[in-house]
């Protein structure tokens, strides 16, 4: 494998790096990073990597771009509203860099395609906002042998961490088990400073060239915390804790601990049916709400247990967010105050009722 004349001007400044060079930019060419999602994080770790080279790149994700994303998701524009997240990265990714390979998973990772979808790539990087697909990205890649470059966000404050690299610690070493329910809400709840994700999903970058590179120390073993109001950063050292070896993929990693798994759930053309037969309870943000508006009870699932007795007991209740998995979390905290009807989730969440209102 050589660069062409056009992929050495390209990438003329690697070249001029003695610790990159003509050999470290074959090495970023021949490698293959799977990145799992397309949101704010994801976003600035795929615009670095494609800009320096990464020779092939997978993306998994399977949401569509809306308005609130544009605050921090800089990969999109008012034009791509509604579009294929994964689709429109690719898109503009090419734009940067057409020298290399770029696959696209218009899918959500689940248990059962895991073990496949990140089989081929070399290296794994975590950009997901949510317990259970972190915790099934973790096991997998333990199974695997693959090092996971991690992020995360909250408000103001970042983490970074590379899990298991080289048989290094992994995320159940410093996280064993999810929260518990409405423990950790997430930042289409309580909100995220625009820039945030960028800082962090830069140092993520980072770590996957240093990892293609052979380069510096990476932050195996090591938890950096970034608080973006002190532009504070620490590092924090954690160990291996074997206790947490993992020998096969859970059952279930659809719900977090405090998530009713029983849930009965209805899809949307089974709830218009009956419809006169339930309540309907939105549980989203304002702002997600104000972008898409269905007639509903309005109580955000963070106001949830202080105002449940807004909500009338004349009907059964329907619940329902973006996705399926906040309304799971307020159906337990319903149960927890003794609601006195039927509780049930909405299939899919927002995502298939929107899509059956329009056709």
């Amino acid at each position: 494998m050589e660069l062409t004349a056009a992929e050495q001007e390209q990438y003329s400044r690697h070249l001029l790096l003695d610790e990159v060079g003509i050999t470290g930019q074959l090495k970023l060419k021949q490698a293959k990073v799977l990145v799992i999602g397309a949101g704010g994080l994801s976003c600035p770790v795929l615009q670095y990597l494609t800009a320096a080279g990464v020779g092939t790149i997978g993306i998994v994700d399977d949401d569509t771009v809306a308005q609130s994303n544009l605050q921090r998701q800089i990969l999109y524009t008012h034009k791509d509203i509604g579009k294929s997240k994964a689709e429109v990265a690719v898109n503009r990714l090419q734009e940067l860099n057409p020298y290399i390979q770029f696959k696209s998973y218009q899918t959500r990772l689940k248990k059962d395609n895991a073990l496949e979808l990140l089989e081929p790539y070399d290296i794994i990087v975590d950009g997901t906002d949510n317990f259970p697909t972190r915790y099934l990205i973790n096991d997998t890649a333990v199974l695997l042998n693959k090092p996971i470059v991690f992020g995360s966000i909250h408000r103001f404050d970042g983490q970074v961490s590379v899990f298991n690299f080289k048989n290094g610690p992994t995320y159940r070493c410093l996280y064993p088990s999810p929260p518990k329910l409405n423990e950790v809400p997430n930042c289409s709840e309580i909100g995220v400073l625009g820039v945030l994700p960028g800082i962090i999903g830069t140092l993520q970058a980072n770590e996957v060239l240093k990892i293609i590179l052979g380069l510096g120390n990476i932050l195996s073993g090591k938890l950096l915390i970034f608080d973006a109001l002190s532009m504070r950063q620490s590092i924090y050292s954690f160990e291996k804790n074997t206790s947490h070896g993992i020998i096969s993929l859970e059952d279930d990693y659809q719900v977090c601990d405090g998530i009713p798994k029983d849930a009965k759930e209805i899809s949307f053309q089974e709830y218009k049916k009956q419809s006169s037969l339930y309540n309907v309870l939105d549980v989203r943000t304002q702002a997600e709400r104000d972008e898409f508006y269905i007639k509903s009870i309005h109580i955000p699932l963070n106001e949830l247990s202080e105002r449940c007795d807004e909500i009338p007991y004349d009907k059964n209740l329907l619940v329902f967010c973006k996705s399926g998995v906040r309304s799971k979390l307020a159906i337990g905290i319903l149960e927890n105050k003794s609601f006195k009807r039927e509780l049930l989730n909405l299939k899919g969440g927002l995502k298939s009722f929107s899509q059956e209102e329009k056709r």
